[in-house]
């Protein structure tokens, strides 16, 4: 093993394919673990900094947002609170791998645009400020102070404030985002797009309309007290592997999981729990008592014909399906809904889902006849054109049932970054309400603009027609995970300016503005010391527990700014020192920053002492805590009547799913094994059934180039592998980056915005 950045890139002629594994972790998740922290960061570092991930006394994982358990439920935390993804993403923050001057020194802008996702990643971490100059061909080192005023000056000089775009990732701090939002509203724009945007966007419309809030009802302790949890669009074995720890909790308890999913993924069939003796050397838990294989963009019809079914087995039995008193007391729009799911269509319900009446009859039984359901979903339902309704239709059987505001039931989206949520609750959004703005006047004697700004969509057409003319992005790789990869690299290029706010090389430096900036900053495992001491942050998981992070490993470097600093520094150059924000003071001292926030977000009085509790705080969910559903436009739970739509394929063409390999999280390219799915040494690989490569005359094992088909042209991925695999029939599978250049700008989601990834309708073409 070594601790140096690779020099040599993907040699994708290297792929090698194996049967799919039947469990997900045990023994090989450890080693793997162990593996990629001594690669990167040596033995003795990979300790100290694994048994603080997730532990009270350590950081939040910069990974995905899965909550830990909290002592007021009666639980504990283990010595090993992280996964092999979690151990991964700690890898790669806390390398010993560095990219300094002398690399871009040798390095030219068009070199690096060559290189793939991977390659770029593995280089290291950032140390220093670096420039692209107009007409330049490579980056050079600039002082921080330089950096803050070419900002300034780029940003004075705009004609109006609404030609900036303000990008956030979602694992920026509460208080860095509450400070973001703050200076971009400051300087006079809602343009404020987020990772939320492309993923659970469409969650947060359709909880929104149906209970009020756009945030999942559960806790932890309720998933492990479940009698029924339904899993759909999501592959916890990959995405949320802490989430096969509860699930097995919860299947010791009694429970049933019913997994839905166009892919048989591992993680969702049986769990081999690294933690005890039966995972390691057992055969672990099986976890999916019924598997629905379910075709891409089905889900609305199988949640509808659900419905049906329950409706149609109370009117046999009355009182033995519907929770009466629940719907009666606290719902509207039950008897609309009621009526519209009297009469479906079989045969279009059997054609949109590809599963059998049978199955779904079995699934609804079981959802009959449970306690305490939980809903679980994440991206598989949030990035369809239908998305919103079909959230809608899962709101609605758990309304049906009284399945909110109940112990060991409700709803449960799960974020896929760590604190995507924390950063919508401190005010990233394009459409924060009238409230929040008041708030922030009030506090600061500010006034903020009330127009909407643009989400991440609009961004990129904002950009792409020269309406955008500077971007700023607080963290994320907005190039690889944005859709329609061509059209946005040329927004992106067409700015004057473009700031990168980063840890680590990525795929949006090598696609710059006219001038560009890469900011390099503090990640989540490092000590961040300021005026008044050593600080701390805090983030919000999936459930809404907001609890403190500190890093304890000497930063990659002397010079590095936290996020805080950065955004402080930038407002000082922007706004002048007489602003009214006291951003001199934030930045010396985070506590000053968490009064405020305190005094201006719902749910966050007493900020300061209730975050130093051992586990945080909850913060308040109305459904959840009881049963009140004030936020939404009837005062009570809403049912939701939703026409039935799912995508219509034309003959030889296959729907496609963008997908993350096992070896990534969201645009970070940790390795080249995606070892759950047999797929090892290279990623332009394209997943596809067998029949349905014996109908296209396509062998597996072939080159093909994937081509995407849309109103305004095709889009083309060349030289993708074929795999045969046992996916959904007429349904394939690519991993994203690669496969985003086939969603196109303009396929988004009713109501969302949200780009379509997981039905792209393409056809497959022998590569030149």
């Amino acid at each position: 093993m070594t601790r140096e950045a690779p020099t040599e890139d993907i040699d994708e002629t290297r792929l090698e394919t194996g049967k799919p594994k039947g469990y997900a972790a045990g023994i090989p998740g450890v080693a793997v673990s162990l593996a990629r922290g001594v690669e990167q960061m040596g033995a003795g570092r990979t300790v100290r900094t694994l048994r603080l991930l997730n532990q009270r006394e350590g950081f939040d994982c910069p990974g995905c947002a899965w909550p830990e358990p909290r002592e007021v439920d009666g639980e504990h935390r283990k010595l090993a609170e992280f996964c092999e993804n979690g151990a991964k993403a700690v890898a790669e923050e806390a390398t010993k791998r560095r990219v300094g001057r002398e690399f871009f020194a040798a390095h030219s802008v068009e070199d690096l645009n060559t290189r793939t996702d991977f390659w770029l990643g593995q280089q290291g971490r950032l140390t220093e400020p670096f420039v692209l100059r107009e007409g330049a061909t490579h980056y050079e080192p600039i002082s921080w102070d330089d950096a803050f005023t070419l900002v300034a000056d780029e940003l004075r000089g705009l004609a109006d404030p609404n030609e900036a775009v303000f990008y956030t990732s979602g694992r920026t701090s509460n208080e860095a985002a509450f400070l973001y939002q703050l200076l971009v509203r400051s300087f006079g724009t809602n343009n404020l797009p987020d990772c939320s945007n492309m993923c659970h966007e469409s969650s947060g419309a359709a909880l929104s309309a149906a209970i009020g809030i756009g945030k999942g009802s559960v806790t932890l302790a309720d998933v492990h007290h479940a009698d029924l949890i339904v899993v759909v669009g999501q592959n916890p074995g990959t995405n949320h592997p802490r989430m096969l720890s509860a699930l097995e909790t919860a299947k010791t308890k009694g429970a049933k999981v019913i997994a839905v999913n166009p892919l048989p993924e591992a993680g969702l069939m049986r769990f081999k729990n690294p933690q005890n003796v039966r995972g390691m050397i057992g055969k672990g838990t099986a976890l999916a008592d019924e598997f629905a294989q379910i075709r891409l963009g089905g889900d609305l019809a199988l949640f509808q014909a659900i419905g049906h079914l329950l409706l149609a087995w109370e009117d046999e039995a009355p009182g033995t399906i519907v929770d009466h008193a629940f719907v009666t007391d606290t719902t509207a729009g039950f008897e609309d809904y009621a009526k519209h799911l009297r009469e479906i269509d079989w045969a279009e319900v059997e054609t949109a889902t590809g599963l059998d009446r049978a199955q779904i009859e079995r699934i609804a039984r079981m959802i009959a006849t449970s306690e305490r359901t939980i809903y679980c979903w994440a991206m598989g339902l949030t990035q369809h054109k239908h998305a919103v309704p079909t959230i809608s239709e899962v709101t609605n059987l758990a309304l049906l049932r009284g399945m909110i505001g109940r112990p060991g039931a409700g709803l449960c989206p799960v974020r896929g970054h760590s604190n995507v949520q924390g950063d919508r609750t401190m005010g990233v959004w394009e459409k924060m309400p009238d409230a929040f703005m008041d708030a922030l006047d009030a506090e600061f004697g500010i006034r903020v603009p009330r127009a909407h700004g643009w989400d991440v969509v609009d961004s990129i057409r904002a950009m792409r027609d020269g309406r955008g003319k500077v971007f700023f992005a607080m963290g994320g790789n907005f190039a690889a995970a944005t859709p329609d990869s061509e059209r946005t690299e040329q927004a992106l290029r067409s700015c004057a300016l473009t700031v990168q706010v980063s840890t680590k090389l990525n795929r949006s430096h090598v696609v710059p503005g006219k001038t560009a900036l890469i900011l390099p900053t503090l990640g989540r495992t490092e000590r961040d010391t300021r005026a008044a001491g050593e600080q701390f942050v805090t983030v919000e998981d999936s459930m809404s527990q907001v609890h403190m992070s500190r890093g304890r490993l000497a930063p990659a470097d002397k010079d590095l700014r936290s996020e805080v600093a950065i955004i402080c520094g930038v407002a000082e150059k922007l706004l002048g020192a007489d602003h009214a924000v006291p951003w001199h003071e934030f930045a010396g001292d985070y506590d000053r920053i968490r009064d405020r926030i305190a005094r201006v977000v719902p749910g966050c009085e007493d900020y300061n002492r209730r975050v130093r509790e051992p586990d945080g705080f909850v913060l308040p969910h109305p459904p959840r805590d009881s049963r009140r559903f004030t936020g939404t436009a009837t005062g009570k739970g809403t049912f939701t009547v939703s026409e039935l739509e799912f995508p219509r394929v034309p003959a030889g063409r296959l729907l496609l799913q963008t997908m993350r390999s096992h070896d990534q999280y969201n645009t970070t390219i940790y390795g080249l094994s995606d070892r759950y799915r047999g797929v090892e040494n290279a990623r332009r690989v394209v997943l596809v059934n067998p029949d349905d490569l014996a109908g296209l005359g396509v062998a597996d094992g072939s080159m093909v180039d994937l081509v995407s088909e849309w109103s305004d042209g095709d889009r083309r991925a060349p030289g993708f592998r074929v795999v045969a695999y046992p996916t959904a029939r007429g349904c394939a599978a690519a991993y994203f980056p690669e496969a985003n250049a086939l969603v196109p700008l303009d396929s988004v989601a009713d109501k969302s915005n949200t780009p379509v990834s997981k039905a792209i309708v393409i056809r497959l073409e022998p590569s030149a």
